[in-house]
């Protein structure tokens, strides 16, 4: 299936970042007049993706984070991307109530809240290479 639009972005790893990359990857899908249900959900998604990478991906180390997105008549596809520290086990990494920063109080739910907020999750990630995070939602017209 032919994309519609395609936009990627970087940024720093920045805590300030993760409402800049929310707002922008729902502005994007916004362009297809999806529900408010949906854009909600695709925020919500993003902000974890985000907030996973800068936390997990970089801790106290700054890098960039790249967003892309693909546009489709049906769906959109977000993939959020660091190349920081990796994840050691991506599916140990996705069980709930899992965190590897419980310093900063995590609550460990990030996947589990992209699961369930969009409707795919697929996780790569590579040990001292970083994690990219892929994820699509059905964009249901108002």
């Amino acid at each position: 299936m032919e994309p519609i639009n395609k936009m990627r972005t970087e940024f720093l790893s920045k805590s300030v970042n993760e409402s800049f990359a929310r707002v922008v990857a729902a502005s994007f899908a916004a362009q297809v007049d999806p529900s408010i249900e949906v854009l909600a959900d695709i925020r919500t998604a993003v902000s974890e993706a985000v907030t996973n990478a800068i936390i997990h991906g970089y801790g106290e180390e700054e890098g960039m984070v790249v967003l892309s997105c693909v546009l489709y008549p049906d769906f959109i596809e977000i993939t959020v991307e660091d190349f920081g520290k990796g994840i050691e086990d991506v599916e140990k990494a996705k069980t709930p109530l899992f965190t590897t920063r419980p310093d900063l109080e995590r609550t460990g739910m990030g996947f589990t809240v992209m699961e369930t907020f969009m409707d795919s999750l697929e996780v790569e990630s590579k040990p001292g290479q970083g994690t990219k995070v892929r994820m699509t939602k059905k964009l249901k017209n108002r």
